[in-house]
């Protein structure tokens, strides 16, 4: 088969025993390399349902759902991402899909194409086709389909260039170890570390816990991270800052890295907030406060596009 070039779409560009090539103009090799471009979940038709113990507390509480709350706080965001310079792409908004707002889980970029993920809860397994016409119109490749066990992109977690981070979570959660093992075998064949954590599904998605800020530095809960976890990070001298129980389930380690010190949080990420000032960080902080109750977080809710080499 003749070398087709790296950036045309396909609905498979991953080469058996890897060697795939890399994109020319879309992907990440890392979380933290200056955020160029990004995609984003529609809000339109977002609603909380029971999808984990966030919004199940939500809804147990009696919270009332403001559907234009949700969508300022959404259009804020967006004016965050584009006042940092990143350019904003968002799916088309399917009203069968109510958490569609929620771009990280239905799909996975990286430097070779997009990974399709296999969405566990029933109600989001149309993101995953909307993901594929939206890469389609940009004219991203699919790098491939997980077909192997649920597998949502909140559970790959690239900490650096050529290693990642795979949670799953077994058959009561979101990702399952055959889908996480899929995954990672075929970015070892590419050459990539991998790292496998088996989380409790409590904690959803090992983006609740683990997410990076910039080269070796790491916001992480060491209250729920596994201590074998912890030690790894640490082993590749990567500087972790500690963010509290209490405000990692109200997904305030939930962040995303900008690149060149600065960082999206939610503005209830107060003790994350003032380490990274206190480290000379720029913060980006809109009140999502209706969009997390929900159950996801700003890392939740963004998938990169395109991030400058880590």
């Amino acid at each position: 088969m003749k070398d087709q070039p790296a950036d045309n779409f396909t609905l498979r560009a991953r080469r058996e025993g890897g060697g795939t090539p890399r994109l020319n103009d879309w992907g990440a090799d890392s979380d933290y390399g200056t955020l160029r471009s990004v995609l984003l979940g529609p809000v339109e038709n977002y609603r909380w349902l029971k999808t984990s113990s966030v919004s199940k507390k939500t809804l147990r509480r009696g919270v009332e759902f403001d559907p234009d709350i949700a969508k300022k706080q959404h259009a804020e965001m967006v004016s965050a991402y584009e006042s940092a310079g990143v350019e904003v792409h968002t799916h088309v908004p399917d009203p069968e899909l109510p958490y569609q707002v929620y771009a990280r889980d239905s799909s996975v970029m990286t430097p070779y194409g997009a990974i399709i993920t296999h969405m566990s809860q029933y109600w989001r397994r149309g993101e995953n086709f909307r993901a594929i016409e939206t890469y389609q119109s940009l004219g991203i490749p699919i790098y491939d389909f997980v077909t192997a066990g649920t597998f949502e992109g909140g559970d790959f977690n690239v900490i650096e260039p050529g290693c990642v981070l795979i949670g799953w979570e077994g058959e009561e959660g979101r990702t399952m170890e055959q889908g996480a093992r899929q995954v990672a075998s075929w970015m070892e064949a590419e050459g990539w570390e991998v790292k496998l954590a088996d989380i409790d599904p409590f904690y959803v998605h090992i983006d609740l816990m683990v997410v990076m800020l910039a080269p070796k530095l790491a916001a992480v809960c060491t209250d729920c991270t596994d201590p074998e976890i912890v030690d790894w990070l640490r082993s590749k001298k990567i500087e972790i800052v500690e963010v509290p129980f209490q405000e990692t389930i109200a997904l305030g380690c939930n962040v995303v890295a900008l690149g060149q010190d600065r960082v999206l949080l939610p503005e209830g990420s107060k003790t994350l907030k003032e380490k990274l000032k206190a480290l000379g960080f720029t913060i980006y902080d809109p009140d999502l406060s209706m969009i997390t109750q929900g159950g996801g977080g700003v890392h939740c809710m963004c998938q990169s596009l395109i991030r400058d080499p880590g």
